[in-house]
């Protein structure tokens, strides 16, 4: 695959990295044809797995990456990464508070939290904007990763690219399922509620293309975009994905889950990158 894959100039290489995430997800809506529930505690471990595989993720793939790169730029790395990270949780945190979502509370519809700007949406079309807002740096992630490969440093490997895409997207799976099947116990047809499923991962290409061309057309903000991107992986573990995973009181299902996620994307990274 990586010899097919290198006939491609990095942006269309990031195109089908960020596609083949998306598809992930789709395949996780697509268990609402199967499924009208979620176990409390599944979700708590799909939850879990998610935040362990983008914490892995922001430190072997990115901020390391970031780092390397900054000092073969002779910059001043521990200023680089801190820029870029801080950054990136900076945007989510706008992105956090302008588009509107929900978080699904344990009493039901009366016990969501709504953020964002106040908005008469649809609960549903808030439930997809919600994961849709996970989605956002996983995309750029992968299309930074994709677009540092063209800048020849030793840090950055099309392997590396390759192994983020995959651990994204599996944590993608249950990203998918956890929009579409909520909607099928609310009256949703099956249908209808795996295209909503699916949707929630649109963004993952576009914000993957946007990425690499950047770093592609401004090289010097390479290290940056990658702390960036890693930044805002952290903010949405930190903030959506743990304080969810942790509402029911078996806790310690959810931290399973994250360990686990963890150590695969750790293992993807240093096995393929």
């Amino acid at each position: 695959m990586l010899e097919w894959l290198k006939q491609f100039d990095p942006v269309t290489q990031a195109l089908f990295g960020t596609l083949f995430t998306w598809f992930v997800t789709a395949l996780g809506a697509s268990l609402v044809f199967f499924f009208k529930t979620i176990h409390k505690n599944v979700l708590d471990g799909m939850l879990g797995f998610a935040g362990g595989v983008m914490v892995a993720a922001s430190f072997w793939s990115l901020l390391v990456p970031a780092l390397e790169m900054a000092e073969e730029m002779g910059k001043t790395t521990w200023l680089v990464a801190a820029i870029g990270f801080l950054g990136g949780g900076l945007f989510l945190w706008i992105v956090d508070k302008t588009l509107p979502h929900i978080h699904p509370g344990l009493g039901g519809e009366e016990t969501d939290v709504r953020e964002g700007i106040k908005t008469t949406w649809q609960r549903s079309v808030l439930l997809v904007l919600a994961i849709t807002l996970h989605n956002i740096p996983e995309g750029l992630a992968v299309g930074v990763a994709f677009g540092a490969v063209a800048s020849g440093m030793p840090s950055a490997s099309l392997t590396a690219a390759v192994a983020l895409a995959i651990g994204i997207g599996i944590q993608n799976f249950p990203e998918g399922a956890i929009v579409s099947i909520p909607l099928r116990r609310e009256g949703f047809s099956r249908g209808k509620a795996f295209m909503y499923g699916q949707a929630s991962g649109i963004v993952e290409p576009i914000a993957g293309v946007a990425g690499a061309y950047a770093v592609l057309h401004m090289r010097p903000i390479l290290p940056y975009a990658l702390a960036f991107a890693a930044g805002a992986m952290i903010y949405v573990v930190v903030e959506e994905l743990i304080p969810e995973a942790q509402h029911n009181r078996e806790s310690d299902i959810a931290t399973i889950g994250f360990m686990l996620g963890f150590t695969v994307m750790m293992v993807l990274d240093v096995a393929l990158g």
